[in-house]
């Protein structure tokens, strides 16, 4: 689709990219200075194995602070066909009247069974940002983007817009392996 309309840059980290060997906290800091430095948000692209990637946990780690270098980015989750259940997180108004114009009413989640229960591949660290109001987090599935193209624009441009004033949740500690296996 990227290729198709050039929505945004991609500046993913790729299997193989960076040495598994390394410290993890020099890891996290090539990630972040190498891989996201110029980015302005992360969207994480959530299947049924995402949830237990340590790359993944720390490239949003990441992309949650500011480091010497480079600000924290605006994370957008979009869960992909073979995990979506139906459920969805809006957390910008115009968001909310764009790509779910058919939702008429909206309902808060504070608990984080009730996340793991609707979203059972999203991971840990994404729960955290989702249990957090002052962590602008949104969640959409890929028919909502897939279908129209201009709604991932405008969901990355309100990433953008609202990450400096995010304030994540990174207290939690970085996964040192994969986990698979996952009982859903």
């Amino acid at each position: 689709m990227n290729e198709l309309h050039k929505i945004f840059i991609d500046g993913s980290v790729n299997t193989g990219d960076i040495p598994d060997n390394l410290p993890p906290q020099t890891i996290r800091r090539i990630i972040r200075d190498n891989y996201l430095g110029s980015s302005t948000v992360t969207i994480l692209l959530v299947g049924t194995e995402t949830w237990g990637r340590k790359h993944v946990d720390w490239e949003l780690k990441s992309s949650m602070i500011n480091g010497s270098v480079n600000r924290k980015s605006g994370i957008l989750v979009i869960t992909l066909p073979s995990v979506d259940a139906g459920h969805y997180t809006a957390v910008h108004p115009e968001a909310r009247s764009v790509v779910f114009p058919e939702q008429t009413s909206w309902t808060s989640i504070t608990s984080r069974s009730e996340y793991e229960t609707r979203y059972p591949c999203m991971p840990d660290r994404i729960i955290d940002q989702l249990l957090k109001p002052e962590a602008m987090v949104s969640v959409v599935p890929w028919n909502k983007i897939a279908s129209n193209p201009s709604n991932l624009s405008l969901l990355i441009d309100l990433a953008a817009n609202s990450r400096l004033n995010n304030e994540y949740d990174s207290s939690r500690d970085m996964r040192m392996r994969d986990f698979s296996g996952r009982n859903l």
